[in-house]
């Protein structure tokens, strides 16, 4: 078993706070993904897990075993940076063979592990190179390899594509996740890459100013921001929002958004009635609006100001009220820059946000 759990972890810089009190449980043979932008603390806490950045308080078990303030060669881990950290004198084969030699692994264990390693990153034809013969995904195919020879309990990933170009790291990221189904590892990941996260991760946890604002499956995080900042955060394009008003009308609430009405879902109408009168925010996906050519009675008039046709689908910079959102059409849609459409706000895909706190409302 290999459970990592941190309680109250608290890590400070002078007096910035870049860890705030976190707590998080990443269960055995999990792959949890720390995502935030950059400065959110998330590195911080790969490395007070590691031992690299020891925590100024609070506690952190691997396996049950307490390891706050032991060395990182005590922690059982294996750790991937993300400049690669290999060694430019050694050969392919010394790089990946390196901590099982620190461990006083014998000579046929490690030949064993190294190729196995090798096999499993498919590098065992490069094993006599250098890494300087190398190119970046190849180096940091290395790179894992040698974290995955030493069977550590525990794998920490610290933006390990974040060097590589696009094409190549969505390569290495199915790599990666077919690597990590395989040896059945503890993972944390830590990326500033959304679609790292989403395509990746069996759990997300979204970082902002050193706390953890949501963890939850990816499908939930994206679908269910629990706050204003992760549904503009995770998306590409990311979550629209438009700030209506709540009002009841012939018993019946609704939120209108300039003189449009949009009648929220009825599970939502007791978490509403509070706002009466009162200004909300609408959040809603690009994809999950509803683009119409012609006038409908439950459709907001709307500009259009750019399309761009990106393939397999038409985004659109729309204009309402002000306010420019991005809608997603399909790739067929037949629309203009300055033309009006009508757009449709399907009520289970509207996400409801107080406007002053930022926090998401949900039913129970």
């Amino acid at each position: 078993m290999a459970e990592i759990k941190c309680e109250n972890v608290v890590k400070t810089f002078g007096k910035v706070r870049a860890v705030d009190n976190v707590s998080l449980t990443v269960h055995d043979q999990e792959f949890v993904v720390l995502l935030g932008p950059s400065g959110c603390g998330k590195t911080t806490l790969l490395r007070a897990i590691a031992g690299l950045g020891l925590a100024d308080s609070g506690r952190i078990t691997i396996g049950g075993r307490e390891v706050t303030y032991l060395p990182p060669k005590d922690r059982k881990i294996s750790m991937v940076f993300q400049s690669y950290a290999i060694f430019p004198h050694m050969s392919v084969y010394d790089n990946i063979a390196f901590g099982l030699k620190m461990r006083k692994v014998d000579s046929a264990e490690t030949e064993r592990r190294v190729r196995s390693a090798a096999e499993l990153l498919h590098i065992e034809t490069m094993l006599d190179r250098y890494p300087s013969q190398m190119s970046g995904g190849q180096r940091q195919r290395v790179a894992v390899a040698r974290a995955i020879a030493v069977q550590a309990e525990v794998l920490l990933m610290d933006e390990p594509l974040s060097n590589l170009d696009a094409l190549l790291r969505l390569e290495m990221r199915a790599e990666l996740k077919r690597l990590l189904a395989e040896i059945n590892s503890t993972t944390i990941y830590v990326t500033h890459d959304q679609v790292e996260a989403l395509s990746m991760g069996d759990r997300i946890a979204v970082m902002r100013d050193g706390a953890i604002l949501q963890i939850d499956t990816p499908t939930r995080v994206y679908d269910m921001p629990a706050d204003q900042f992760i549904g503009g955060f995770i998306g590409t394009p990311p979550m629209n929002f438009l700030v209506g008003e709540v009002r009841r009308e012939n018993g019946q609430l609704k939120t209108y958004i300039g003189d449009f009405a949009l009648t929220p879902a009825p599970v939502m109408t007791p978490l509403l009635n509070a706002y009466d009168g009162k200004p909300i925010v609408v959040g809603i996906r690009p994809e999950n609006m509803d683009a119409l050519n012609t006038p409908a009675e439950d459709a907001l008039k709307v500009r259009v100001l750019v399309v761009e046709p990106l393939g397999s689908q038409n985004l659109l910079t729309i204009q309402v009220h002000g306010d420019v959102i991005k809608v997603s059409t399909h790739p067929d849609f037949n629309v203009a820059a300055d033309s009006d459409i009508w757009l449709r706000f399907p009520a289970d895909k509207i996400r409801w946000i107080d406007r002053d706190s930022g926090r998401a409302l949900y039913p129970e």
